[in-house]
């Protein structure tokens, strides 16, 4: 007879692998899909299928009798340490899984981990189909980015018309900062030619008179 060989260790102690599965269940059912190891994966298939199985009872008994509801409810709420987690489970999934009997989850493997060579698997709902959702998020960030693009366009050529009309103002005033520099180097330019005139002429006075000055000192 073969006993107490359900199920795996983990190479950890009865606590951590209860708080272990515990912690994969929830982040399992916030992202509806994660990525571990194939042991911790098919472990927790073994955790969390009873889990959305007692979601699906929930809703069947919350007319006809609201208090088994409440009760499979909180006997999720022993296993599962996160009231979002429990809300999205006992809403959401239990109303996404219908009528399905079971196997609510499904297994991918993804070859051998980098590193230490653990064989890595990826654990999903089967009702939730990730690559379409992802594939619609991107198709609405797309239609948002193109809503958003002509208003940049119109921001981009009103910031050209802006900066061709500096342009034009610019141009339209360096004539007159021109114009008004060369008049200003005719003034200095004329003035410089008369001091240079007046300088010649008292130098021509200076030495006529120096001249007559000796004239007349020979002369005596």
């Amino acid at each position: 007879m073969v006993h107490r060989k359900k199920g795996r260790k983990l190479q950890r102690t009865a606590s951590h692998r209860k708080a272990l599965l515990s912690n994969l269940s929830i982040s399992l059912i916030l992202n509806k899909r994660i990525k571990t190891t194939e042991a911790k994966a098919k472990e927790l298939r073994r955790f969390i299928e009873p889990l959305v199985s007692k979601a699906k009872k929930a809703l069947k008994f919350q007319d006809s009798s609201p208090e088994r509801s409440i009760h499979l409810r909180r006997e999720a709420r022993k296993f599962l340490n996160n009231k979002e987690a429990l809300i999205i489970l006992f809403d959401e999934i239990g109303a996404k899984v219908g009528d399905r009997p079971g196997g609510f989850t499904r297994v991918l493997k993804t070859g051998n981990r980098y590193g230490d060579g653990a064989k890595t698997a990826i654990i999903e709902f089967v009702d939730y189909n990730y690559v379409k959702d992802k594939e619609a998020k991107d198709t609405e960030k797309a239609e948002v980015s193109d809503d958003k693009s002509p208003d940049k366009g119109d921001g981009a050529k009103t910031k050209a018309s802006t900066k061709e009309a500096k342009t034009t103002k610019v141009k339209e005033s360096k004539p007159k900062e021109s114009k008004a520099k060369e008049t200003k180097a005719k003034e200095t330019k004329g003035k410089t030619v008369k001091k240079k005139k007046e300088d010649a002429e008292d130098n021509k006075d200076t030495k006529e008179k120096k001249t007559v000055k000796r004239k007349k000192k020979e002369d005596n």
